[in-house]
């Protein structure tokens, strides 16, 4: 096909997903919603790709790696591996302990509650969100759905081989787009976050693989054993334990 006959086809793409059933794309969101929170223990594997946009337009992908047990209400263990840090955070629903591995150091905080309140409290008030945080939210749908402006749902997709129901959704901020399992565990494959307020729109992909629920989830140990010679720091001393690192802070460098 020649340049002009792809941009009219990629038009007509565009013009078709408009007119998708919004009210199939809530309901499915709904039933995976309603799956999640029925599940009072899961575990997963999960790769992520965070892009950022140098000052001269350039776009980096930044990926990681890492695992997450949940059991609910107030049991969280999980771990993060990327080009610049090794994380592991620990949860019993008393107290958050973060251990940046490669620094052989660790800082807790008292946060007393579920994992909802613990993921709140990550975000909010220590700028430190857990890989796909919404989605381990007791309520996906409530979490998500009242920011959302417009929906869409774009049919079938397939992640790394499995068939999934493919929903586009927009807010003023953000585009986000999940892929869900089709069948009876409706969990979310694939989840993708499009910034539409910075220039070249950077997105953050979060991809789950090894999903398992109830007896088969990985077992969630909380309690904390501080390595040999770990030194313990305040919390907010800990550097480069999210996915962005210090070197590519908003303003530093190019």
């Amino acid at each position: 096909m020649t340049a002009g006959a792809l941009a009219i086809a990629f038009g007509l793409a565009t013009v078709a997903t408009a007119a998708a059933d919004a009210t199939q794309a809530k309901a499915l969101f709904k039933a995976m919603s309603d799956y999640l929170a029925a599940q009072d223990k899961l575990s997963f594997d999960y790769d992520t790709d965070l892009e950022i946009v140098t000052k001269d337009q350039q776009k980096l992908g930044l990926a990681s790696s890492g695992t997450i047990a949940l059991q609910r209400p107030d049991q969280l263990r999980a771990t993060r591996g990327g080009g610049f840090s090794d994380v592991g955070l620990v949860f019993d629903g008393k107290t958050l302990t973060l251990l940046a591995k490669n620094a052989n150091a660790y800082g807790q905080a008292e946060i007393p509650g579920t994992v909802d309140n613990l993921v709140d409290q990550l975000r909010d008030r220590y700028q430190r969100p857990i890989p796909g945080a919404d989605l381990l939210s007791s309520n996906v749908y409530e979490q998500l759905m009242p920011q959302v402006v417009d929906v869409k749902d774009l049919g079938n997709g397939v992640i790394g081989g499995l068939e999934c129901n493919h929903l586009a959704f927009r807010t003023n901020d953000v585009d986000w787009q999940i892929w869900i399992a089709q069948g009876d565990r409706p969990y979310p494959c694939r989840y993708v976050i499009t910034s539409t307020q910075v220039a070249g729109s950077p997105e953050y992909r979060l991809d789950i693989r090894n999903w398992k629920t109830g007896n088969e989830a990985a077992p969630v140990d909380a309690a904390f054993n501080a390595p040999a010679d770990a030194k313990k720091v305040e919390l907010g001393s800990l550097r480069d334990t999210d996915e962005l690192p210090s070197i590519y802070a908003s303003g530093v460098g190019k």
